[in-house]
């Protein structure tokens, strides 16, 4: 497996429950700042696999991007399970929004 793709795992895995991150800051995290489709796209082909707790990542914004149809209004269902609070549509970033201390 890819080094990035690796890491992208590990950050995805490492998400607590109730927290959620967008892509672009998973990307950011495995060194790839402009790698937020990467992470969409690997979070596609792998979740299964990789029993990834993909629900736990949504855009810059605070929303699911998925469409209701497609996953969207599970990925909503999983987060509010988790106690994931949405105010207009959007996650509590302020509350919910995941900050990790990376080591050094």
């Amino acid at each position: 497996m890819v080094d990035a793709s690796r890491r992208i795992i590990d950050l995805v895995r490492a998400i607590p429950r109730g927290k959620v991150v967008s892509y672009g800051q998973i990307a950011a995290m495995a060194g790839l700042p402009n790698g937020a489709r990467q992470v969409a796209r690997l979070l596609h082909s792998s979740s299964g696999a990789h029993r990834l707790p993909w629900h736990r990542v949504i855009n810059a914004a605070g929303g699911i991007s998925l469409p209701s149809a497609a996953g969207g209004d599970l990925q909503r269902a999983l987060l509010e399970r988790e106690g994931v609070v949405f105010v207009r549509g959007k996650a509590d970033l302020r509350r919910h929004g995941w900050r990790p201390t990376l080591a050094r």
